[in-house]
């Protein structure tokens, strides 16, 4: 696959403040992002994560290194061809879910029934039809947030940046959340690049994982999958399912304990 977004040699470190010293969040990183691939990162606490996603939709500067999109660098404000959703609820709530889903659109010179299509077609994609007059106070926290993708998801985006997006939701629901966000992977062709702190999300959810070390964070691992494109969120019953899980947990448990200021214990000759 070609691809998509490449990162070289990127760092960040946050400047001293008036009683801090400077922090080494991140890096150096290497990665490239296939086009059309479901990419997760997960990590511990504070490694870096959020920052990682932040300069790739240029809201945050590399210290040092590059990002370029499709063969040009970011520098500033990405393009409009990548969306980004955040975990915070960020619908409006005195907008109705529609008037939430078409507010990005009104910056373009878009035709009414263009624009009212396009709205149509996304919260068709989402599940949210039968919503389309209702307001935020009126949905779920599962419905709300499919109004946040839906509002990303209405600028056609080539790459879908997703911030722990299901992370206030409960287990049962952040899985069928899995089901529609993978549904609408499929049906856009975009590129999505995911962090989470849940393993399983990862897992379930992903064609590579990239495990990241504690502070600053560097990329430790790639995971491969191998899942079939066409899948939902019954391929946690697969053996493999588990088996690709304790291996990030392998890896994590170590970086998440130096995190918190511990060795990780000698495991027995028979583990």
């Amino acid at each position: 696959m070609t691809a998509q977004v490449a990162l070289r040699s990127v760092s960040k470190t946050f400047p001293a403040g008036q009683k801090t010293l400077p922090l080494h969040a991140l890096g150096p990183i290497d990665l490239e992002l296939r086009r059309g691939e479901f990419f997760a990162v997960v990590g511990p606490s504070g490694c870096g994560k959020s920052t990682l996603l932040e300069i790739i939709a240029g809201l945050v500067a590399p210290t040092q290194g590059s990002v370029e999109f499709e063969g040009q660098p970011i520098v500033g404000e990405a393009p409009d061809s990548i969306g980004v959703v955040f975990q915070e609820d960020a619908s409006l709530p005195w907008l109705t879910v529609t008037e939430n889903v078409a507010f990005g659109l009104r910056r373009y010179k878009l035709a009414k029934d263009e624009r009212d299509a396009r709205v149509r077609d996304v919260l068709r994609l989402v599940g949210l039809s039968d919503f389309a007059s209702s307001y935020p106070a009126q949905l779920s926290g599962g419905m709300r947030q499919r109004v946040c993708i839906a509002r990303t998801l209405v600028m056609q985006p080539r790459l879908i940046l997703l911030d722990e997006p299901f992370g206030a939701l409960d287990q049962q629901t952040r899985l069928l959340m899995g089901d529609e966000l993978l549904l609408m992977w499929r049906e856009t062709g975009a590129t999505v690049f995911l962090i989470t702190h849940a393993l399983d999300e990862a897992t379930m959810l992903a064609d590579r994982i990239g495990v990241m070390s504690a502070r600053p964070g560097c990329l430790i691992d790639v995971v491969e999958t191998h899942w079939p494109r066409e899948r939902d969120s019954r391929i946690v019953e697969r053996p493999e399912f588990g088996a690709i899980t304790a291996r990030l947990w392998k890896t994590l448990r170590e970086e998440s304990l130096k995190t918190i200021g511990r060795t990780a214990l000698k495991p027995d000759k028979e583990a």
